[in-house]
This record gives C-alpha cells, structure tokens and sequence, in this order.
C-alpha cells in the first residue's frame, strides 16, 4: 500500500513538472505565432492601430511568461477541479453520514463497508478504515477507552492520508497568482522606461514608440491582474470546498466513535 502511495506520488509530481513546462510551451508558441504574426504591425514594425495582439507582443519577454503563468493557473485548476470532484465521491454526503451510523450503530458492519464501496470518496475511505478498525478489534479483550482511542487513532491516520490529496497543487496556483500580479508590474515599469525613453530623444519624441510603451505597460498590467485575480479566486473556491470535505469527515469519525459508544 505504501509502495502503491508513494508510486502516486511520484506520478502526480511527475504530472506538476511536464504541465508546468507545457504551459510555458504554450506561453512562448502563441507568443511567437500568434502575436508575432506579421499581420500585426505595419511596414515599419510598429503594431497597426488598434492591433492589441501586436501591441502585447512588443511587451516582449515578459507577456510569454505571464501566458506561460495563466496557462498554469488553468491547468491546475481543472485538475484540481477533477480530483475534488472525485473526493467528494458519489451521492449526498449527508445521507451517506446517516446510513453509516445507522449500520454501526446496528453492528451491521458489512453493510457499512458495501455503502463505502459505493460512495468512493475520500470521506468513504475514512469512513471504512474506521469500520474496518471496529471489526479488527470487537473480538479484542478490551475496554471501552482503549476501543474508542484506537478507532480514533485509526481514523486521523486515514484523515492524514487523504488530506495531501486534496490540497496538493494548491501551492502552484497560490504561488503563479503572487507572481503574475509581480511580474505584469516588472512588464508595467519597462514600458514605462521605453516611454521615457522615446519622450527624451532630441528633437520630436517618437510619438510611435511613446504610445507603444503606454500601451505595452497597461497590456502587462491587465495581463498581470487577470491571471492573479483568477489565480486568487481558484485558490479560495478550492480551499472551501477541501474545507467541507475535511469538516465532512471529522463529522463522519465522530459519528461512528458515537454508535460504537452506543452499541457496547
């Protein structure tokens, strides 16, 4: 079983690496291709009016980047998206609580383990190590203290083992939220500088290329919020939910301690 997590593990973090470096792939390609197309700028490689494709791509390296890290906020999303989805397993959770104690409370401990198989969760698997656990030691000489601490001890373990699961990854998205809005801000300040720039040449400024940096700045900045502002409210939805699936098994563990008091 150990080996079986630990080979998860391993794939899952094998799964973070390649979707982090396809996401900057991805980042870099439509950079190249599509705002780079030749379509967008005039005979003297200046983007044409109103071309905001144009217009992101003289931001330089900094717009790949911030699509390398809004591309990663989407991608770990839906994954985290799917992997709670299947957390939360199947059916209402409430009644799936309610029949469970029922069954224990009934020493109907089979019964108890098939509506885990069918629930398939993460609360499930909670659920039936705890089960498990009141079968292992109901034949055991001991006394009532010593059953519920070990039924306890049994369900936080299974608690932890599933709580990894369900929060991991939330870091990357928390982390390319901080970043996207810090790194639009160094986009922000660069095209200020090439606006400078332009305002200081001797003679007329380049009125071309002072609009270019403006346009550059803000087109960095709203690039920057956006993806930390999605990033943000990812992280929190994510966090709510894995909160209620947590708070669903504490309610699980504690129901079952209850009906083991109530059957001896």
């Amino acid at each position: 079983m150990s080996n079986q997590k630990s080979s998860s593990g391993g794939l899952k973090s094998l799964f973070a690496s390649l979707a982090i470096v396809v996401a900057f792939a991805i980042g870099i390609l439509v950079y190249m291709v599509v705002l780079g197309d030749a379509g967008n700028f005039d005979a003297e490689g200046h983007p044409k009016p109103g071309n905001y494709l144009g217009m992101m791509y003289k931001g330089g390296f900094i717009v790949p980047i911030l699509m390398g890290i809004f591309i990663t906020i989407v991608i770990f999303s839906i994954e985290r998206a799917l992997t709670i989805a299947r957390a939360k397993g199947k059916g209402n959770i409430e009644n799936f609580v309610r029949n469970i104690k029922n069954l224990v409370a009934g020493n109907q401990f089979d019964a108890a383990i098939a509506e885990c198989d069918k629930q398939q969760g993460s609360l499930a698997n909670v659920v039936r190590a705890g089960i498990e656990k009141i079968q292992t030691i109901k034949n055991e000489n001991m006394d009532k203290e010593s059953r519920v601490a070990a039924i306890q001890k049994e369900i936080e373990e299974a608690t932890a083992l599933e709580l990894p699961m369900l929060s991991k990854n939330l870091v990357i998205i928390s982390t390319c939220a901080t970043i996207a809005t810090l790194w639009g801000l160094i986009g922000t300040v660069l095209g200020m500088i090439r606006s400078f720039a332009a305002l200081s040449n001797a003679g007329a400024p380049d009125t071309t290329a002072l609009a270019t940096g403006i346009s550059e700045a803000l087109i960095n900045t709203a690039l920057g919020i956006t993806a930390s502002v999605i990033g943000i409210i990812m992280y929190n939805f994510f966090s709510t939910k894995i909160d209620a699936i947590t708070y669903s098994m504490d309610e699980a563990g504690f129901t079952i301690v209850q009906s083991v008091n109530i059957s001896k």
